[in-house]
């Protein structure tokens, strides 16, 4: 096993195969991170979603996917370019993986791409014995969703964090204020195929414990408002989808990505999020207090 490889998995504590495959799964993120930066794609791009809050701002959760958005929209932006520099990084650590862009139907401003590997083999490569891989379908693989928004909301901020492991880098993200709007778009607006994302429920309530500020002019615009929000309209909004939320939906849909499944199960209900959501800290696109 590549020595880097083995000093990002002393990280983890994996107890079952599933942890061993999510820990692969975040290891292989952070590799073609490094494979992203060598090809100049943080030039024109930032690194936003659930997998930046994981890595760089200490959410504790697993998340799936690589979410980036441009800095200015780019309607021909392609994986295309980027491609071998993911797989070169990645092969110099080991692994052997298969990265594609989505060709869709119609045309839709979010670009994905898929990157894909072998989950048995890359097991293997990272210590899992075999006797803990014989109920893993020889054909199963892992799948990292890549995309990328080419027309994102005005608006963004901007700020370098630092990866240390495997290369020590600097990454463009979203930052955190920002991060916590778009979060708290999702959670009271997207629709995922007829199910509720209660990873993005989860992650507004982490953004609220840590008392991170939900700048409701982002979030006004993100939400296609007619006009800016002021305090007591977002939470007239925000109660009103909480009202609506399938919370046994959401419950089902972040319990694979912790380990506090119990606390989850116990815990949520339509009162604990209208409890949180009456803690919540806004302010304007000015940074000021929004009463």
């Amino acid at each position: 096993m590549n020595n880097a490889i083995k000093q990002m998995l002393q990280r983890y504590e994996c107890r079952s195969l599933q942890e061993h495959e999510q820990a692969l799964r975040e290891i292989l993120q952070e590799i073609a991170l490094v494979g992203l930066w060598r090809g100049k794609f943080f030039e024109h791009a930032a690194f936003y979603g659930g997998t930046a809050l994981r890595i760089f701002y200490g959410l504790d959760r697993f998340s799936e996917d690589l979410d980036f958005t441009l800095l200015a929209p780019n309607p021909h932006w392609s994986w295309l370019p980027f491609s071998q520099a993911i797989k070169n990084e990645l092969s110099s650590f080991g692994f052997e993986v298969s990265f594609a862009e989505k060709e869709k139907k119609s045309q839709t401003v979010i670009k994905s791409a898929f990157l894909k590997t072998p989950t048995v083999q890359e097991l293997l490569k990272i210590g899992v014995h075999s006797d803990f891989l014989k109920g893993v379908h020889a054909d199963t693989m892992i799948r990292i969703k890549v995309e990328i928004d080419t027309d994102p909301a005005l608006g963004y901020a901007y700020e370098q964090k630092f990866l240390s492991q495997p290369v020590a880098i600097s990454i463009r993200c979203v930052n955190e204020e920002c991060l916590f709007a778009g979060k708290m778009h999702a959670a009271l607006f997207r629709a995922w195929k007829g199910r509720v994302k209660g990873r993005d429920w989860y992650d507004m309530i982490w953004f609220i414990r840590k008392k991170v500020p939900l700048n409701l002019t982002l979030f006004s615009i993100l939400s296609g408002q007619a006009e800016i929000l002021n305090r007591t309209a977002f939470l007239r909004l925000a109660k009103e989808r909480i009202d609506q939320l399938d919370v046994l939906s959401a419950i089902e849909d972040i319990i694979h990505f912790v380990r506090e499944q119990e606390v989850i199960r116990r815990s949520w209900s339509k009162e604990f999020f209208q409890h949180w959501i009456n803690t919540i800290q806004t302010v304007d696109g000015n940074g000021q207090d929004n009463p």
